[in-house]
């Protein structure tokens, strides 16, 4: 197995290669916003919901702006899967939706994902394949200790996700109906329906028919089922349509072969197998139904929302596709659905192409004033 902390610059370089990958490959320029490195705070024996207690847990996270007097102005930024604090870069800075003149902005890293404490950075008996299950309220609740506990913030103006930390941010609004004013979710919803946790199940085998894999006690990159499982990510992340006009030529890929190497190989083979199979396991079991109180009622837990809502779903998404957010909107009192007209997919809530960005820095911009 890999040393555990120490690991954790090395660690951060890799999760953020996808975001420097498509930036590079767009031209686009790199967009630093997210505050640098993490700051990390020890949160101690953390009882997870699973009944499990994760010992010296530990969650990286970076803030930008200033706290206001009333401690009202604070906006928290979960991070997605595969992601860290850097997902949001595209929507920071003067004169975008999340302005840090404004605002102040906290972007939180999950646990699983190699920043905050991971299958990759936790020390015996919970390294690699023995880290515990984390659930979305896991995630949720440590988010919750930071900003109370660390940051001093009495109330979030908004909790902004994409994808993973889209559920993120509809389980902040059920976990703490009083704490949070407002969320924006984009390209994610409240609960992981069955085809989705048929999809990601298809996801983990590719990594772990991968005989290097042994059961996650790998010595060394099981590198062959993390390319497959890129194999698997392309044919979701972009739309049909999206692959039928080529767009992959403007990444300066000649063809889909080349596409599927140098994108999509590229990243997952720069990822930890464990890390990306524990944040699947929490994608795949993400259900607001199973907060306290509801008895796994989904319904019933969206419609106790007091917050706005702003729910954006993206038109072409194979992941979670449009029908799932007007379905669950029907149920939330405030709640403004905006769909984003977009032939990328999934890939549209991303932050690597312009068109897509310029209309979320608008919309979340004019939602949030």
């Amino acid at each position: 197995m890999r040393p555990v902390w120490g690991r954790a610059v090395h660690l951060a370089l890799r999760q953020c290669l996808f975001a420097i990958l498509v930036v590079v490959l767009l031209g686009s320029g790199v967009r630093a916003y997210a505050g640098g490195d993490p700051q990390i705070l020890d949160v101690g024996n953390f009882a997870l919901e699973g009944g499990m207690t994760l010992p010296n847990a530990k969650i990286a996270y970076t803030t930008q702006g200033t706290l206001n007097a009333d401690k009202s102005n604070a906006i928290l930024l979960p991070s997605f899967y595969a992601g860290d604090h850097h997902g949001y870069d595209f929507l920071i800075g003067a004169g975008k939706a999340l302005d840090p003149s404004k605002y102040f902005i906290v972007a939180t890293n999950m646990f699983g994902n190699g920043q905050s404490s991971s299958p990759s950075n936790t020390p015996a008996p919970f390294e690699g394949p023995n880290f515990p299950e984390i659930s979305t309220r896991d995630n949720v609740k440590a988010g919750y200790r930071l900003a109370t506990e660390k940051l001093g913030i009495k109330r979030l103006k908004a909790v902004v996700g994409f994808s993973m930390g889209a559920q993120q941010a509809f389980q902040w609004a059920v976990s703490y109906p009083s704490f949070v004013d407002a969320i924006v979710a984009y390209c994610g919803t409240a609960k992981e329906y069955p085809h989705g946790v048929v999809r990601l199940e298809g996801f983990k085998s590719a990594i772990m028919a991968d005989s290097a894999f042994d059961g996650g006690h790998y010595a060394s990159p099981p590198l062959k089922g993390l390319k497959a499982s890129g194999r698997h990510w392309a044919a979701w992340g972009f739309s049909q349509e999206w692959y039928r006009r080529e767009l992959y030529k403007q990444f300066g890929h000649q063809n889909v072969e080349d596409h599927l190497r140098n994108f999509w190989e590229a990243f997952f083979g720069s990822q930890d197998a464990n890390n990306l199979i524990a944040q699947a396991i929490t994608w795949q079991k993400n259900n607001v139904g199973d907060t306290a109180g509801f008895n796994g009622d989904h319904e019933k837990a969206l419609r106790s929302i007091k917050a706005r809502v702003l729910y954006m779903p993206c038109q072409t998404d194979l992941y979670f596709p449009p029908q799932y957010a007007e379905y669950e909107s029907q149920f939330i009192s405030n709640a403004k659905l905006v769909p984003i007209a977009s032939v990328w997919g999934h890939i549209a809530g991303l932050g690597i192409n312009t068109a897509d960005n310029d209309f979320l820095n608008r919309t979340i911009d004019e939602f949030l004033k």
